[in-house]
């Protein structure tokens, strides 16, 4: 028998010896079936190198920051990293501790590595894949195994949740051996979006008192303050300079590649059976850290997860409470913004939510808000934060638009957007039917107004009710304004300018909501207008939109070219959103061929195989990647509207849902270990490529029926 199977039950036994079950067990019922994913790793240790380097962890701070790497250790990424704090406006999101490079030794032997790098020119150097025994998520974070001279140390990376700090905890869960660890911080000052080439200026750092340093640079936004909680805590002022480090994916990706870190010095603690260290690395002010009992930062955030799922419902699906935690990684409190400055609302700021659309690289975005809120926030039990991120949003409202994104550390949104504003009816609706919340109608009603009058009479890029039919046109030279936003220099590659389809599904339904909210607070004369709007929107779409020769829908018609009959996804929201647009008599025929041509276990393609422009792999450079993102590219928030289409019209067979459950399964270990990427390639095998954790990919899993049963959420 091998090594590691020869060790697996006494790893088991020390994941089960962690303090997060006790946090588990805190919160009632949770405890009798904990979230735990443990992604199996090959025996062949070239193939589990390549498997340590490809596979990446994630955790979120609650404001936008984040901590993320490679299970084997290496930055692949330039948003690689253990401390990316999210600083307020000019700064955004911030690198700022890159890499811990541990070693371990008992008296007398040669330590044991476990950090790795990949140098320019070189094959990666994976020191702890010897001693790697097992990586797994508990309660959605990350811990690590090592099996380092008899004894079994546990790594674990915990978050403060709601501040810039986290903790990496170091463990002996097994053996009696009195250890010493070495810990070099690895730093770098830049923005996360920023070169890795960029130096550190003028390094330094300081002890601040005992167990405490704070390293910072010339031209930093903000210092690194490093807090180490153990015995025979020393440090050593042995700076260095790691240059020529490879980052893979954004060589790939065509981007700045090779990096340089800097090192101050080394940090060294006692590590026994009897005596775990606990590192925190932060941004916050010296005041708060010494407040912080590092010792308690496990639990609370362990009680706090736990809450979270309990509060979600007593569904027995594992894959749901796994994708529950994956949710709560993108709602966060955004940073204090221009529009708290407007109104001088400095006690309201706090209230404030909003949906980081995606990690890395990106903000928040108004139409991924409005699309995840109902699985994100609704389907998880966590009302008040749905209302916070729409009152947020409404307050951004300029020229009856919400903004399409806020850019990295800017103060105010960029408006965009054609249907952003138009998913905002649909969230408010979501929420309003789940919460049961009038109030919050009466309260944006002029807001409300505001939109559609916007709408009726032409807002900005070129957005407005054509007076001919009553359809909504949209476009703008240059500008793309619907989720298919793929833009390249001045090149739009699906600019869709004309009458999309989707646009048009979506204001139908803005227009009936509308309606029905207007006629609640007595405003008839508002209700009838919208209605008449609506009827004629929706005679207009059944006449221009149906395609007869294919049997499906155009997906642009009044486009620059004519009407575009490319057989896309977009035409499921017709029929899946709450007022289906189309005529019952067609759902058949429509699912019929998206199910032929787009459907893939993992999600939708964005374009037909059959068509010319089709584009099976997505990889590349911006360019070869931006011409095919939405040429062929599988989405998988797609399964949300698909699935529901599908609802509507019958049901899928089963064994389609249970080829989308298990397809999923597999997902969650071989990417993001627990999350949900944002696109695949449209060929088989669909490998997962962009965002590696994308809001609304796991947002539209958690809102359909396909992971509940009769316990759960609906």
């Amino acid at each position: 028998m091998c090594r590691r199977r020869r060790n697996r039950l006494r790893v088991d036994q020390a994941l089960k010896s962690s303090e997060l079950p006790a946090a588990q067990a805190s919160a009632g019922k949770i405890h009798r079936d904990p979230v735990v994913r443990t992604p199996d790793w090959s025996q062949d240790p070239s193939e589990r190198d390549g498997q340590l380097l490809k596979r990446e962890w994630l955790v979120t701070l609650g404001n936008g920051g984040y901590a993320s790497g490679t299970v084997g250790g290496p930055p692949t990424r330039r948003h690689h990293g253990l401390l990316i704090a999210g600083l307020p406006a000019p700064y955004g999101r911030t690198l700022t501790l890159s890499q811990l490079r541990e070693e371990i030794s008992p008296a007398g032997a040669e330590p044991v590595r476990l950090w790795g790098q990949h140098l320019a020119g070189a094959k990666p150097v994976l020191h702890g894949a010897r001693a790697f025994e097992c990586f797994s998520l508990r309660l959605g974070l990350p811990e690590w195994l090592y099996r380092v001279h008899g004894c079994l140390v546990r790594r674990r990376v915990l978050p403060v949740y709601g501040e810039n700090s986290l903790v990496v905890c170091y463990e002996v869960a097994e053996g009696e051996a009195a250890l010493t660890l070495s810990l070099r911080p690895m730093v770098q000052f830049r923005g996360h979006d920023d070169a890795v080439s960029t130096p550190v200026i003028d390094g330094r750092w300081y002890c601040h008192g005992d167990g405490q340093w704070e390293v910072g640079a010339a031209g930093a936004a903000t210092p690194l303050r490093l807090k180490l909680d153990a015995a025979g805590i020393s440090a050593t002022d042995d700076s260095a300079t790691a240059d020529s480090l490879y980052y893979a994916i954004e060589h790939e990706r065509g981007y700045d590649h090779v990096g340089v870190l800097w090192s101050p010095g080394r940090l060294v603690a006692e590590l026994s059976p009897a005596r775990p260290v606990y590192l925190l690395a932060s941004t916050e002010a010296w005041d708060r850290l010494q407040q912080l009992s590092l010792r308690s930062v496990a639990q609370k955030e362990g009680d706090r997860r736990a809450r979270l799922i309990e509060a979600s419902g007593t569904s027995s699906s594992p894959l749901r409470r796994e994708l529950v935690l994956a949710a709560d990684q993108f709602l966060i409190q955004p940073a204090y913004r221009a529009v708290d400055r407007e109104t001088n609302d400095h006690q309201g700021a706090w209230e404030r939510r909003s949906v980081i659309a995606g990690y890395p690289w990106f903000t928040d975005w108004g139409r991924d808000t409005m699309i995840s809120l109902p699985g994100l926030t609704l389907a998880t039990g966590r009302y008040q934060d749905a209302r916070r991120i729409l009152l947020t949003f409404a307050d951004y409202v300029r020229d009856g638009l919400i903004p399409n994104l806020f850019p990295e550390g800017a103060n105010v949104g960029m408006y965009h957007t054609a249907d952003a504003t138009l998913w905002f009816f649909q969230a408010l609706a979501a929420y309003e039917a789940a919460a049961g919340d009038s109030e919050i109608i009466a309260t944006l009603s002029p807001t409300l107004t505001e939109i559609i009058d916007a709408h009726m009479a032409g807002t900005h890029y070129g957005i407005g009710v054509d007076a001919q039919d009553g359809l909504l046109r949209q476009g703008e030279q240059g500008v793309q304004l619907t989720w298919m936003d793929a833009k390249v220099g001045d090149w739009v590659v699906t600019p869709r300018r004309g009458k999309a389809v989707e646009i048009n599904a979506l204001w139908y339904n803005a227009l009936r909501h509308y309606q029905r909210w207007m006629q609640s607070l007595g405003r008839g004369e508002l209700a009838t207008e919208a209605s008449n709007a609506a009827d004629r929107a929706a005679q207009a779409f059944n006449d221009r939109f149906w395609y007869q020769d294919g049997g499906y829908l155009y997906d642009v018609v009044d486009a620059e070219s004519g009407d575009d009959a490319s057989l896309r996804p977009n035409q499921l929201f017709a029929i899946s959103l709450p007022n289906a647009v189309l005529s019952q008599s067609r759902w058949a025929a429509v699912i019929n061929a998206v199910s032929q041509e787009l459907a893939t276990p993992i999600g939708m393609r964005s374009l037909a195989p059959s068509d010319p422009d089709y584009q099976g792999v997505y990889t590349g450079d911006v360019w070869a990647r931006d011409a095919a993102y939405h040429q062929g590219t599988v989405w998988s928030w797609l399964v949300g509207p698909y699935l529901q289409a599908c609802e509507k019209a019958g049901g899928p067979p089963p064994e389609v849902n249970a080829q989308i459950r298990d397809a999923f399964d597999q997902h969650l270990s071989e990417a993001c270990i627990g999350q949900v990427s944002e696109v695949f390639d449209g060929d088989p095998p669909h490998i997962p490529r962009g965002c590696f954790a994308q809001a609304w990919s796991v947002a539209e899993l958690l809102r359909s029926e396909l992971l509940e049963d009769q316990s759960g959420f609906r």
